[in-house]
């Protein structure tokens, strides 16, 4: 696993010479207090446009979980739909994420200055190795650009059927969940067009080894590089 671990912070550090920005978020709950890197990009092209991040919580000691998405948009005409490719997975201290592969369709829209806009995407999900691996998710993803672009609010919304197993306080297991839901909006100060403060609130619903609904707050600062 440590070995897995230091693939992905090479998979990552390459990924960082092309990344949009790069992110770090302290969650300061008692139960969760660790730093979380996120390095994000997202480039548009003639044919569709291609996203990624890479997630890393941090232990006193190193990594302790890592965590990627990559997702590409294929369309060869003027209309706001396209089909829409996806691969997720990672893993986590004595735990994996199970790889997973998407498959759909998405709606976009943007506003004709860029200062907002929204997509949807549902698609059929394969969870690698789950008891039950055929499954479906909903996407929505979101951004605003306000007061001259001096604040930014953005995130995303899931919603995806999976079978796995759930507790009260992450140690014993109690349910069995089949829905799963997380959001997780950002909301950004930007004092220039690098540099920028914020948070970022995990809004989650039977997600990971947490039953019912859980809400964890950052704090965050963010480093643009185009």
């Amino acid at each position: 696993m440590k070995r897995f671990i230091l693939i992905m912070v090479l998979v990552a550090l390459s990924l960082l010479a092309k990344s949009q920005n790069l992110q770090l978020h302290y969650d300061f709950r008692s139960d969760r207090n660790y730093l979380t890197t996120t390095v994000e990009n997202f480039v548009p092209d003639a044919h569709g446009s291609t996203f990624f991040f890479v997630d890393f919580n941090y232990g006193a000691k190193g990594p302790i979980e890592a965590y990627w998405e990559i997702a590409r948009e294929l369309k060869n005409w003027d209309a706001p739909f396209s089909a829409h490719v996806e691969y997720n997975g990672g893993l986590g201290n004595g735990f994996f994420i199970n790889n997973a592969y998407l498959l759909g369709g998405t709606y976009s829209w943007n506003s004709s200055d860029f200062s907002k806009g929204i997509s949807f995407s549902a698609m059929y999900k394969y969870i690698q190795e789950n008891t039950s691996p055929n499954n479906f998710q909903l996407t929505a993803v979101w951004y605003i650009h306000m007061l001259d672009s001096k604040l930014s609010f953005a995130g995303f919304v899931d919603f995806w059927r999976e079978e796995h197993l759930t507790s009260d306080d992450g140690f014993v297991t109690v349910q069995s969940a089949d829905y799963v839901f997380l959001s997780e909006p950002q909301l950004w100060y930007n004092f220039n067009k690098k540099f920028s403060l914020g948070t970022e609130v995990e809004l989650s619903y039977n997600f990971g080894t947490m039953s019912g609904f859980n809400v964890f707050p950052t704090i965050g600062a963010k480093w643009t590089f185009n």
